[in-house]
């Protein structure tokens, strides 16, 4: 059962961050799944037809980082399958502009975006708006960043640089690490603010690992009572995955797990715009 006061209390927390300038969006696939891209089985199985697999059987064969990597192995280079992907995730002009939380993203003028997809549908909202901002994949963006511009950092690369992109296995165990310079970056914007995240499920194991060390940083720099180590946007948690996340000092938006686009919109609009 949702506890609405918890709920309106953390909502409330949601906003005096914002109004603060101390809360800094997280946004992963989920967000775009409104303009109906494939899911990974599904990007497995077209990876599977190019290398004349059966798809059931490739995607029996090992997990979505290994099977990139293979795919990777085979082709020579990491070209062919952003090429490949680079096709499957552009969405129209019209569809991108239909979407009230991408717009709520370009209207709330927020200093960093953050977002491990890919594509280049938060960007391409803000050209679509007519406003706007800078994208930062490597150490080289950095080193040119402009005043009183968005920067929409993609932790995990985008399609217009190969060398950036964290798709396989190796590229994965690589970013793990921490300590590239987007890392380095990483830490700095967070030590003193909180992430939102929007469009991650609880039960990634990627975020369960950056959260975890997320909130051990914070307890090494004697910050973890401040401020929340993040907060997280949900359509069903549960108790379970609430208790434990509280642990790491996460707090927990509930979403309406029916009309989910219409309730992502609704709380980014009142929340940022």
């Amino acid at each position: 059962m949702i506890n609405q006061s918890n709920l309106d209390s953390v909502r409330n927390r949601c906003k005096e961050l914002r109004n603060d300038g101390k809360l800094i969006p997280f946004i992963g696939a989920g967000l775009s799944m409104r303009f109906n891209l494939p899911s990974w089985s599904g990007l497995i199985k077209i990876i599977a037809k190019e290398l004349g697999w059966d798809p059931e059987v490739f995607e029996l064969s090992g997990n979505f980082l290994q099977l990139t990597e293979y795919y990777v192995a085979v082709k020579g280079s990491i070209g062919p399958l952003r090429s490949l992907l680079d096709k499957q995730f552009n969405p129209k002009d019209e569809e991108i502009l239909k979407s009230k939380s991408h717009l709520a993203l370009v209207k709330s003028q927020l200093p960093i975006i953050y977002t491990t997809n890919y594509d280049e549908i938060i960007e391409r909202a803000f050209k679509l708006s007519d406003v706007p901002c800078q994208v930062i994949t490597n150490i080289g963006d950095m080193a040119v960043i402009k005043p009183n511009e968005t920067q929409v950092v993609k932790f995990h690369g985008n399609f217009a640089d190969d060398n950036s992109l964290v798709l396989t296995e190796s590229s994965y165990f690589e970013r793990l690490e921490f300590d590239s310079a987007l890392d380095i970056r990483f830490r700095s914007d967070i030590l003193g603010k909180t992430l939102l995240f929007i469009g991650y499920s609880f039960n990634d194991i990627n975020i369960r690992y950056m959260l975890y060390r997320l909130h051990k940083l914070r307890q090494k720099n004697n910050i973890s009572e401040q401020l929340p180590t993040a907060i997280m946007t949900t359509f069903s948690p549960g108790e379970v995955q609430r208790t434990l996340l509280a642990q790491w000092g996460v707090l927990v938006v509930e979403l309406d797990p029916v009309e989910r686009d219409k309730s992502i919109d609704d709380f980014l609009e009142e929340l940022l715009v």
